[in-house]
């Protein structure tokens, strides 16, 4: 089994203007300066990625980006390309996230597209899925996250060697007060990279890291 490097991935979400995220960004930098075996990536507000990208230059520390959309260019108001993310020094994204699928619309479909695009563009996509609360409880954990997952990865067409991240981030346990367990977080990991591997074979689940996104306690 490849040795997989954890990931911590910071997304600031609609938080703070230039000023302060280039600050903060600095103090990140600072504090992580000699911790090793670790990847870190900031995914700021798109406002701010020309300032945080500087104050990342010459650090291991990567720039990230909240969301784009799966087109390279086009008449889509306010929308952000993945050429454009490149262009701005980002090396990863974040797609399919609970708030744009619960608050925007974004449907499986549409993450398709977007993984398909990130990675095209040399973007590491960091791919969200999980349940919410009705969802949890009406028993369907296992059957959503799989059909996510296999959403996501549907247009590789099983390229083993792309590489992949997947968020699990149960929405139920996210501001809410309550947290999954460890035990039940691996399983739910174990999960994900099964259908990672089935889909775009063993090589792929193997070196898929998988990270945890809902709200965590001490214990």
């Amino acid at each position: 089994m490849p040795k997989r490097v954890p990931f911590i991935v910071g997304n600031w979400k609609m938080h703070m203007t230039r000023g302060p995220a280039e600050r903060l960004a600095r103090d990140v930098t600072a504090a992580i300066a000699n911790v090793r075996g670790v990847d870190v990536a900031l995914c700021p507000p798109a406002t701010a990625l020309d300032v945080v990208g500087r104050a990342l230059a010459g650090t291991t520390v990567v720039l990230g980006a909240q969301t784009m959309h799966e087109e390279d260019k086009g008449a889509f108001t306010g929308e952000i390309s993945p050429s454009m993310l490149v262009d701005a020094g980002c090396r990863c994204v974040i797609l399919g996230h609970s708030e744009r699928r619960q608050w925007y619309g974004e449907t499986d479909a549409a993450l398709e597209r977007k993984v398909r695009s990130a990675v095209i563009a040399n973007l590491l996509p960091i791919i969200c899925v999980g349940e919410r609360l009705v969802e949890r409880e009406a028993g369907q954990t296992d059957a959503l996250v799989t059909m996510q997952v296999e959403a996501a990865v549907g247009g590789l067409g099983g390229r083993p060697a792309v590489p992949l991240v997947v968020a699990y981030e149960p929405v139920w346990a996210i501001g809410t007060g309550r947290t999954a367990t460890g035990e039940e977080a691996n399983r739910v990991a174990a999960l994900i990279r099964w259908v990672a591997a089935s889909r775009c074979g063993a090589q792929a689940g193997d070196t898929l890291r998988v990270l945890y996104g809902g709200s965590v306690k001490p214990d």
